[in-house]
């Protein structure tokens, strides 16, 4: 069964009227600012507006946030004190991403039905087990949790029901049966899987466990099919041509791009680097003269490698905090005293020192209000500042751990002091990929011989 339409009752929104009452702007330069409970300049915008309802003046509020380990949004709420008519809104305030983003989510408990889910317009909502889909472009982006897009489903297959009921409609009686199965999905009496499909990649489904991994949700990011960019608007670029080859290891290219921060012009640098035994790699450095806002990431420049890697250092010196380090994008990190694992695709592509990585995770975890503010659960709480407290105890040489790189693409790289010798606490294995790790890194469908023997018998 599908859910199309409208789901909230009343007109579709309200029109803007001339006059504006605008909140005083916040005091930092940044437009989008993280969600922060103690942040007292984060005020929304008001704006006075027309009622499509009652055709009074009501009041929009806009709010430009940021949401943890996600991006930028734009939160739209319009209330209208005559008729008492309300509704929410939400959008992406970040373009289009390049991969979309399917998340498949298996709801165990009735915590589960608490996560925060933001939802656009062109994603695509699925329950498997009741055989149910909200199809895109059927409801307004929200801001919302699991039970909410259930209560929001459930209100508008209810919307209906009595013109249906006054026509003997015959469908009447079996959509009050699919209601009641939706409305026993909340109770979580038996397991079930929600999958949201966003081919813009800009939908997000919490992770309450975050930075750790979460057994529960599975995060899958996909090429886009020429339908769904139609669909999303997008035109294929025209093939460019062919440069002429130059060597580009002597140079430091720069391209023009925004800011991530505050979205003005900046200059991208792009090198060439060779590794010391290793290989060639991509650095690219992003510095903003209008926020002073800094960033670096790090591209392999060669194949996936036949072998995965995994690289595991027992941490006994202070001196290792200044060990090279190259993490690819494909990398997860683990330090099994800290029970700790961070995920592929988390922080990027870097190329630090092991001292660097371990700050950037600890600023990952102390930076999240979510988890540390005071919305916070004080038990989820003391393990987070637990967790920052060994974690400089290992930075600063106090307590000794071990370090796990894993690579199944085999480009990452934590450097050997003792090289060309052996690093006695370091070690360095080769591993076969197994086939889900080669479907992540797309190479199950990848064929690179025998191709033109296929291509002749189809023609």
């Amino acid at each position: 069964m599908a859910a199309s339409g409208a789901v909230e009752p009343g007109p579709p929104g309200a029109a803007v009227a001339p006059s504006v009452a605008l909140a005083p702007p916040p005091a930092a330069d940044h437009l989008f600012r993280p969600i922060s409970a103690e942040d007292e300049e984060q005020q929304p915008t008001e704006i006075e507006s027309l009622c499509m309802n009652c055709y009074c003046n009501g009041m929009t509020r806009l709010l430009l946030t940021k949401i943890p380990f996600f991006r930028e949004i734009i939160v739209s709420s319009f209330s209208c004190e005559h008729c008492g008519w309300n509704n929410t809104e939400i959008q992406s305030a970040g373009r289009v991403q390049d991969q979309g983003v399917r998340y498949t989510l298996t709801v165990r408990a009735p915590e589960d039905m608490n996560r925060e889910v933001v939802k656009t317009d062109s994603a695509t909502t699925r329950i498997p087990e009741l055989d149910f889909e909200i199809p895109a472009f059927s409801q307004k982006g929200a801001l919302t949790t699991v039970e909410g897009l259930i209560t929001r489903a459930i209100s508008g297959l209810e919307q209906d029901q009595p013109a249906r009921r006054a026509n003997k409609d015959a469908t009447a009686e079996r959509i009050d049966e699919f209601i009641v199965k939706l409305k026993e999905l909340k109770q979580v009496a038996s397991p079930f899987t929600l999958i949201i499909d966003d081919p813009s990649g800009n939908s997000f489904v919490e992770n309450p466990h975050a930075p750790q991994k979460d057994d529960s949700l599975v995060i899958t990011h996909y090429n886009r099919t020429q339908h769904q960019k139609e669909m999303l608007g997008l035109q294929e670029e025209a093939p460019a041509e062919k440069p002429e080859e130059e060597d580009l290891r002597n140079e430091v290219l720069q391209f023009n791009t925004n800011c991530p921060e505050c979205n003005a012009p900046a200059q991208t640098n792009m090198k060439l680097v060779q590794i010391p035994h290793f290989k060639e790699v991509i650095i690219m450095a992003t510095n903003c003269e209008n926020c002073g806002h800094r960033t670096n990431e790090v591209k392999s420049g060669g194949a996936v490698e036949p072998l995965g890697t995994r690289i595991t250092l027992h941490i006994t010196d202070p001196s290792d905090m200044t060990r090279d380090l190259l993490k690819s994008e494909t990398c997860s990190v683990e330090i099994p005293e800290l029970e700790f694992e961070l995920g592929m695709a988390v922080l990027g592509g870097k190329f630090t020192t092991l001292e660097g990585l371990l700050k950037d995770i600890r600023e990952l975890v102390t930076k999240n209000p979510f988890t540390l503010g005071d919305s916070s659960n004080p038990c989820q709480k003391e393990g987070l500042q637990e967790f920052s407290q060994k974690m400089d105890q290992i930075i600063e040489g106090n307590m000794k751990a071990h370090f796990i790189m894993d690579d199944p693409a085999g480009n990452s790289y934590l450097q050997n002091v003792y090289a060309p010798e052996d690093d006695p606490e370091m070690k360095v294995e080769r591993y076969k990929r197994t086939f889900d790790q080669n479907e992540e890194l797309g190479l199950n469908d990848m064929k690179t011989e025998g191709y033109e023997a296929g291509l002749a018998s189809q023609r």
